[in-house]
């Protein structure tokens, strides 16, 4: 085990340590005198904690309640229930958070009278509280402050009702070269095989309809890698603001161009999907459903490089050309995918031609695996 993994060891133990120390030092102090006359500062911080949690727990159970009877009202609003089924919805509602705020008082009471005839002054207490890990020093109830919290802790709060927007982490990589005026992709300076783009962003998807799923809103940011590999012993060569391709004096091992765009997707989604309805809430589920997005982007160049590997003298060179070429600042096209579930074919084109000055305008253009993951 190294240092660093040694260092936080170390401080637990010797925080330990010192606890155990105290515990011992103030049980000495305590036999000395009788424990009833015996202050003890910090049970009386936890009565009040918990006294004042009874009032929490009222407020947190009527917040909910609204909540409730919201949902409810948006039901009866849409149709989906009479006045009466929502009278007996809302009954049965107020006599659920009724019942919760009479067990959560229960329990409360109780721990408070288990506090009152707990002889101990201080407690260590590591416990799994559901789906959490708490680590506490100084406290026997479920009110006191955590010093070590991991996980999330659950609340009884009701799902939202309709949920219209949705996030998405997006991948995307495949095959990129360029359409080159005047001439076929058979003949493209740029590799097929070497030449790829990747594609990182988030998305957000909005149901655009109230009583459909079928018609969506996608929108968000993405960073995207687009990359030529040269052929032909060939590399880019920036002539007086003129971007043009030239053979290189003696032979390259590896010749490379990358562009990297910040660009703002937005694409009209539409498939089918199926409706998932619940007792306080409804989904549209698009798992497994054909879905298709037709679209496009608009944003900025943010880099560029070359990346040049060839032998002098029998030495390797790595030679690296950053922001050196009048590529485009502005960055827009068009793309489209289909697809079924969260894995979609994607294919973007570049508009935008990849440099300012050239004789023969390129633009780039992208194919490949399009995975959204909500």
């Amino acid at each position: 085990m190294n240092k660093l993994t040694n260092t936080p060891m170390k401080i637990i133990i010797t925080s330990l340590s010192i606890i155990v120390l105290s515990l011992a030092f103030t049980t000495m102090q305590a036999q000395e005198k009788p424990l009833d006359s015996i202050k003890n500062p910090y049970k009386e911080l936890e009565m009040k904690k918990l006294i004042e949690s009874k009032e929490t727990v009222k407020i947190r159970e009527k917040a909910f309640l609204k909540e409730d009877i919201l949902a409810i009202n948006a039901r009866l609003k849409k149709g989906e229930i009479t006045e009466e089924e929502a009278i007996n919805l809302k009954t049965k509602a107020a006599q659920k958070r009724a019942l919760n705020i009479e067990n959560h008082l229960a329990i409360i009471d109780n721990e408070i009278a288990l506090l009152k005839r707990s002889d101990k002054l201080y407690q260590l207490d590591i416990r799994d509280e559901g789906n959490r890990t708490v680590l506490r020093i100084g406290s026997g109830t479920s009110t006191g402050d955590d010093v070590i919290f991991i996980g999330k802790e659950s609340y009884d709060k009701p799902k939202k009702y309709d949920k219209r927007t949705y996030k998405d982490l997006v991948f995307a990589f495949g095959f990129n070269n360029a359409i080159i005026e005047g001439q076929s992709l058979e003949n493209s300076p740029y590799r097929i095989g070497g030449s790829g783009f990747l594609e990182l962003g988030h998305d957000w998807k909005t149901r655009i309809f109230d009583t459909s799923n079928f018609w969506r809103f996608k929108y968000g940011f993405s960073f995207q890698w687009n990359k030529f590999n040269i052929k032909n012993n060939n590399y880019l060569v920036n002539t007086n603001g003129s971007t043009l391709l030239q053979e290189f004096p003696s032979q390259l091992d590896k010749a490379k161009f990358r562009t990297t765009n910040l660009v703002f997707p937005f694409h009209i989604e539409f498939g089918p999907s199926k409706k998932i309805e619940k007792k306080d809430y409804f989904r549209y589920d698009t798992r497994k459903k054909l879905k298709i997005g037709l679209g496009g982007y608009a944003g900025v160049n943010i880099g560029s490089l070359q990346k040049l590997k060839y032998k002098v003298d029998g030495d390797r060179i790595k030679d690296k050309q950053k922001g050196v070429f009048d590529v485009n600042n502005f960055v827009y096209g068009l793309s489209s995918y289909v697809g079924i579930g969260s894995s979609a074919l994607y294919i973007k084109y570049d508009l935008s031609p990849v440099f300012k000055n050239q004789s023969k305008k390129q633009n780039n253009i992208s194919l490949g695996l399009r995975i959204d993951l909500d």
